[in-house]
Parts: structure tokens; sequence; C-alpha cells
């Protein structure tokens, strides 16, 4: 029988289990020790593993990101931890020129296990440096994977997955997410978990049309299905998990069944992960099946205010989901 466990703690819990099972895995980040990471996503990890397994760093992206791929390189497998998302563009050398490369520039041989997790999104009135969504620029990149867990069990398994992998991965963790709760099952060890990363999963199977979206938004379109309902609108959802790579495959068929589409993101719509997903219908015999025009709910094209409702009018709500999905069933 699941537990009920908060998204966080989900997430300390395979670190933890990673930790346990192989002495190869280590933590590095900025405060993740003594201080337990800016969100206390790893408290109580330096005390059980030491400063060798769960390590401080200076206050240098670039330098925790380059230590990392050296580590990966050599036989190690290092989970690092930048404090927000945001602060991963001071580390895009080591990550999109190293990490993401070696493995083929070196013809096979090198393989580069690792795992950078870190808190996205918006919503906490943390401005526009703290609070993008940047997950389009990762996954635009050729060699590295992108997952965005929704849920508290996801929060887990996801991560699991991601270290699992030979190659780097980078886990972006909503910041709104980490005081949500849900069921939790532990696995018993890393192994369990052999799902690969890019499988999506449809959370409300439906009728009349298919909502896609991940990460925060994925819960939000759940919620507006339930609304929708009561209007007599069945409404499929499709949690992507993954962006890179995007599972086409079940969002395909799902449109086969409803013949509509709509697709939500945090992330400002202009060159964002929707426009993928809605690429990969119409590049296949899944178009002939839309009965109207594909509709996109995404955040606005302005960098995160940090007033309260300006912010609140930025991000995609629930309401707008609704509203968008109401006007693809009149068209």
């Amino acid at each position: 029988m699941p537990e009920t466990s908060t998204y966080a703690a989900a997430v300390r819990a395979a670190l933890d289990l990673l930790l346990r099972h192989d002495d190869r895995v280590f933590l590095a980040g900025e405060d993740i020790g003594v201080y337990g990471g800016a969100f206390g996503v790893t408290d109580g990890l330096l005390a059980s593993y030491g400063a060798d397994r769960v390590r401080d760093t200076p206050i240098s992206e670039d330098a925790i990101a380059g230590m990392a791929v050296g580590a990966a390189i050599t036989g190690l497998r290092p989970i690092i931890e930048m404090q927000f998302s945001d602060f991963v563009v001071n580390a895009m050398d080591p990550i999109v020129n190293q990490a993401a490369k070696l493995h083929f520039m070196y013809g096979g041989k090198v393989e580069v296990p690792l795992v950078l997790r870190a808190p996205g999104g918006g919503g906490t009135g943390a401005a526009a440096q703290h609070s993008q969504s940047l997950e389009a620029w990762f996954a635009h990149v050729p060699g590295l994977k992108v997952a965005l867990p929704s849920t508290v069990q996801d929060a887990c398994d996801l991560l699991l997955a991601a270290a699992a992998d030979p190659n780097p991965v980078i886990v972006l963790e909503h910041k709104l997410l980490y005081k949500t709760e849900g069921p939790f099952t532990l696995p018993a060890s890393p192994n369990e978990v052999t799902e690969p990363l890019g499988r999506a999963r449809v959370t409300r199977p439906g009728t009349d049309l298919t909502i896609v979206g991940y990460s925060i938004m994925a819960a939000r379109a759940l919620e507006a299905a339930e609304l929708l309902a009561q209007q007599g609108i069945d409404a499929a959802v499709i949690d992507l998990r993954s962006v890179r790579p995007i599972d086409h495959d079940t969002v395909r068929a799902s449109v086969t069944k409803t013949g509509r589409l709509l697709v939500t993101h945090e992330a400002p719509q202009s060159a964002g992960v929707g426009a993928e997903v809605i690429t990969g219908v119409v590049e296949s015999d899944a178009l002939d099946y839309l009965l109207a025009p594909v509709e996109r709910v995404c955040g606005l094209e302005v960098p995160m205010p940090y007033a309260r409702e300006l912010e609140r009018s930025v991000i995609p709500q629930v309401d707008d989901v609704v509203a968008a999905a109401e006007r693809l069933m009149k068209a």
C-alpha cells in the first residue's frame, strides 16, 4: 500500500537510495550539505554519508558542472544540484559543449553518467532571474535528456531512471511542487525502476480532446479536465514526463481518438516544447484525425515579474486551460 509523501521527500528518498546502493554516487552543489539545500531537499544526507559523498561547493556553477563531467568520465556517478535552474546558464559550456558531446566525440568509448538537478518555474515571487522554465534550451541539444516530474512518485522514479542512464540527464523539479503530497512507494533498490526515460503517461483517459502537459502544467491539466467534465467535456490528459526524448506515439494515439489537441507549458510559447509536440502530430497520420486547429496555452513572452498578480498573469493557470479547451470544442 503506497504511503503519502511530499515531492521533496520523494526526491530525498531517491538520493538516499542511490547513495546507499552505489559507492560511486556522490552529490555536489551550493549549500546542499550543512544547509540541506535551498529548498531543503538534501537535508540530513550529509549526516548520513559524510562530506565526501555530499559536497558543498564554491559558488561557481561552471566549476560544479566541470567537476561533475570529469568525475563522470572517470567512473563516478555525480548528481549535482543548481540552486535555481536559471543558474545553469553559468555552466552551459561544460553541460552543452562537454557532457552532451563526449560520448559521440570519442566514438562511444566514453560515457558521462551525470545527473543535474535544478528547481525551475515561477510562482514563488522570485522574479525574472530565479523563475524561468528553460527546458527547451536543453531539449534542443543532442546528447542531453531532460525529465520534468509532476507527481510525487515520478519525483523519485524519474531521478532513479536518470541516475541509471549512461549519459547526462537534466531533471527539472518545479518549485511549487516540492510541498505537494501524493502516494509514494520507495523501491527496495534503484534497479527496481526499469522504465526508461521518454515514456509519457495518460493520467486521464478521454474522448473529446487531448491535453498534453508536463511538470506543474500536467497537474493543472488534470484539474482543468475535472472542471471540463462538469460541462460534459471528456478530456484526456497526457503527462509527457520528459521533453527529450518526447513520447510522440502516446500523443498521436490519443489524438486519433479525440480529434483535438491542446498543449500547455509554463515556458513561453515561442520555440517551446509545445511546438515540437504539435509537429509530432502534424507530421504523422494523426493529422488526418484533427477536427479543429491545435491550441497552445503557454507563458507570456516577458521576463517573469516580481509582483504577485503580474506573475500570476504571465503563468498559465487552470482557468486558462479550461478556456482554451472550451474554444477548441467550439471550433
